[in-house]
């Protein structure tokens, strides 16, 4: 088992590494969350004085960016973003994702409307034929949690409330089992337009317009 997570670690670390040519110089970088963007970050770290700041998907990853002197900007404050580098749970051949296996999704699905370029990183073990077999991470109001639990339970999902976590904004996830996803741009928009949702892990309106998949047999370009 170690060898096999090295061995994941390794595909990760290069298909971070491979991200770098996107970054601008002079440029403010969005950052994503989760297993391979740490090793993005820590690539980033190589090049901090040549960008002009990042911008955060979590509380996790401003940590580590932090950590590494890398000046880290709120949204709000930053006029353009010409490119947000994340991974994924899941990447279809269409680049369409599902996300929000850390729970960052919100945050991660704003700062991905708001770049110019979204440059998804994953190692091959993320792509899939169709979408659908990690669950779905729906962000919801806390007070909602039991409402969308049954509206989705009408939509054919199988809601599971990830007990114990509270996202940096302050709600629960529900991860959704058993979706059978014909058409994610649908389903994507059908768990948003129910009251209490903030947002879901779907990235079918607004998917990556690249992605770096890391393989034994070297990085895999898509959308280029």
């Amino acid at each position: 088992m170690a060898t096999t997570n090295l061995h994941a670690d390794q595909l990760k670390a290069q298909a971070a590494q491979a991200a770098l040519k996107y970054v601008q110089e002079g440029q403010i970088v969005g950052v994503g969350t989760g297993s391979t963007v740490n090793f993005f970050i820590d690539a980033l770290a190589t090049m901090k004085n040549d960008i002009a700041g990042a911008v955060s998907s979590s509380e996790a990853s401003t940590v580590r960016l932090k950590s590494h002197g890398i000046e880290v900007l709120e949204l709000n404050h930053v006029s353009e973003l010409p490119v947000y580098i994340d991974g994924a749970d899941e990447i279809d051949p269409h680049l369409r994702m599902v996300k929000g296996g850390g729970g960052a999704l919100t945050r991660e699905k704003i700062i991905a409307a708001v770049a110019h370029k979204f440059v998804c990183i994953a190692d091959s073990s993320k792509q899939v034929g169709r979408l659908g077999h990690f669950p779905i991470p729906v962000e919801v109001i806390p007070m909602a949690r039991s409402y969308v639990a049954r509206q989705i339970v009408q939509l054919g999902g199988d809601p599971v409330w990830r007990q114990g976590f509270t996202t940096d904004n302050g709600n629960l996830i529900l991860d959704v089992h058993n979706f059978d996803i014909l058409e994610p741009q649908q389903l994507e928009q059908q768990l948003n337009n129910i009251v209490g949702v903030v947002t879901n892990g779907l990235f079918a309106q607004r998917g990556a317009d690249i992605a770096l998949i890391a393989s034994p047999d070297g990085i895999i370009h898509l959308g280029e």
